[in-house]
């Protein structure tokens, strides 16, 4: 069988995995702990995603020795990156939230924020309903009162605090499939001035 990167049948299309997943995992793991909620980095290990994945378009290809993938197989190399690094933050961040609650002891200081946060928002919907008919505004304040008593329950905490996981998650994806796309898009403009 015949090799993807021979100069004959020169598919830019085509990834030899093996070496993508190489690079991808290596650069993964920093983008993953600088990205994770335990990070002080905060929204710009989001930037870090793009980059960490742009980057691993780049030493993709230099191990290639290839001059240029399409913009297609750059968002893939990036999505896998992304998969890594997403898998890796969710990981750290849901420890870190089970150290400081457990073995911290801090389960008080963070239902007590827990509290505020909720209130605070619950005052917020109580504001948009303010303007609504009396029954309406009673049947809102029944729906707010049962929201209230599951977002307070142990259950409705861990279930937003993981779904905040899964959401910061599904960006790390977006933004790697993005800076893969960049990195290709970047190393094929490369080789048309190279021509």
């Amino acid at each position: 069988m015949r090799d993807a990167w021979t100069p004959i049948t020169r598919d830019a299309s085509v990834i030899r995995w093996k070496p993508a997943i190489r690079v991808a995992l290596t650069l993964a793991l920093p983008a993953g702990l600088l990205c994770s909620a335990a990070s002080p980095v905060g929204a710009l290990g989001l930037i870090w995603m793009a980059g960490a994945a742009a980057w691993a378009v780049v030493l993709y290809l230099r191990s290639q020795q290839s001059p240029w993938i399409t913009i297609g197989a750059g968002a893939r190399i990036g999505l896998v990156t992304g998969i890594f690094a997403a898998w890796l933050a969710f990981c750290v961040g849901g420890s870190a939230l089970f150290v400081q609650r457990f073995a911290l002891h801090r389960a008080a200081a963070m239902d007590s924020d827990w509290s505020t946060r909720v209130t605070a928002s619950q005052e917020m919907a109580q504001e948009w309903t303010a303007g609504m008919g009396t029954s309406q505004a009673s049947e809102a304040k029944a729906v707010r009162n049962q929201v209230l008593a599951w977002m307070m329950s142990p259950w409705g905490h861990a279930g937003i605090e993981t779904f905040s996981l899964v959401f910061n998650s599904l960006f790390l994806l977006l933004f790697a499939a993005s800076g893969g796309a960049l990195g290709a898009r970047m190393m094929a403009r490369r080789r048309r001035t190279h021509l």
